[in-house]
């Protein structure tokens, strides 16, 4: 079984940084974060749940479903889920999920009540047979960054995220506008990329412009394949004079584009991205932030608001508010620049 000591040695860190990191302590710097998570990751090391509370019928532990767990927003709404458990009872439980047979495999082990008092999955829409098992074996459920029928849910709203995004770049006088997102078969029915396409979409239509479709590009959510992308952008004979992506690190894939294109952004190039993570504010990114912690936060306060009050859970959708956060990668297109 593989043990925090493990962790340590793989991350070239000691026990303590481990922990810490595992309980979202301060003192520790991004980089050594980063490289505690991934081997965390490459280990599949989980924190074994506590036995304490079998005798009432209670294991006290939360298990959260995440999808990639490294990346960089999840990062951010786990932070918010630790910080909402660290004066509960409550132990963490992580469930990374890397492919659909991982996430069936995990939602089928979480149907006997003994796994987890309570379940957050984030970003994930349950398949209904799975949502279906979890309400007969009475685990309560809230989603973040997802929906389902009669599920609570922490949410933004997307179409409205890609619709701010479209409408600061037209305001700035940018009319060939691409968009960059995430592959539209993804296997996960990840649904957030393509709602901000969908407002991308009807922003420029309203403005009467039309939806080029050498303009929309799909790949994996990889800052390198966004600069492979971006760079297919670039090269087209009428190059697009702003890219709006689906997220800031594919938004840093078409920073780097530009760059080995001999682009400047944003004298030549405007980006905008979406997420507003840590990385962005260091590279000047103007972006769509959407309240990473505070929906991980929110997420785990109304499970346990459900599980230490004895109540049942209501099923309601949580809209928290997104906000342009404009930088230094926008600007107005250069007079009579078209490609």
């Amino acid at each position: 079984m593989v043990t925090i000591a493990d962790v340590a040695a793989t991350a070239g860190v000691g026990a303590g940084t481990v922990s810490r990191v595992l309980n979202d302590r301060p003192k520790v710097s991004p980089s050594t974060r980063a490289r505690v998570l991934a081997a965390i990751e490459e280990l599949e090391y989980r924190p074994n749940p506590l036995a304490r509370g079998l005798s009432l019928g209670r294991c006290q532990t939360l298990g959260v479903v995440v999808p990639f767990f490294t990346h960089a927003s999840a990062v951010e709404r786990l932070r918010g889920i630790v910080a909402a458990l660290r004066d509960s009872r409550y132990d963490l439980v992580l469930f990374n999920v890397e492919s659909p047979v991982h996430r069936d495999e995990h939602f089928e082990a979480l149907t006997r009540r003994d796994r987890a008092d309570g379940l957050l999955v984030l970003s994930l829409p349950p398949p209904p047979d799975h949502l279906a098992r979890l309400r007969a074996a009475g685990v309560p459920i809230v989603l973040v960054d997802a929906t389902a029928p009669g599920v609570p849910c922490v949410v933004t709203d997307d179409v409205e995220g890609g619709r701010i995004a479209t409408r600061h770049l037209l305001s700035l006088g940018h009319r060939d506008i691409a968009f960059i997102g995430d592959s539209t078969a993804n296997g996960f029915g990840f649904t957030s990329s393509a709602r901000r396409e969908e407002g991308y979409g009807q922003v420029l239509r309203a403005a009467g412009i039309r939806v080029r479709r050498s303009y929309v590009r799909h790949g994996a959510h990889e800052r390198d394949v966004a600069a492979r992308l971006a760079g297919q952008l670039l090269r087209l004979r009428v190059r697009p004079t702003a890219v709006f992506a689906s997220s800031d690190v594919q938004a840093t894939g078409v920073l780097a584009a530009a760059r080995s294109h001999g682009l400047r952004v944003p004298e030549d190039l405007s980006v905008v991205g979406f997420d507003d993570i840590e990385i962005s504010a260091y590279a000047g990114l103007t972006t769509v932030r959407q309240p990473l912690f505070d929906s991980g936060y929110l997420g785990a306060r109304h499970l346990l608001d459900a599980l230490e009050g004895g109540t049942p859970i209501m099923a309601a959708e949580h809209h928290l508010p997104l906000e342009l956060v404009v930088r230094l990668t926008t600007t107005k297109p250069r007079s009579g620049a078209r490609g």
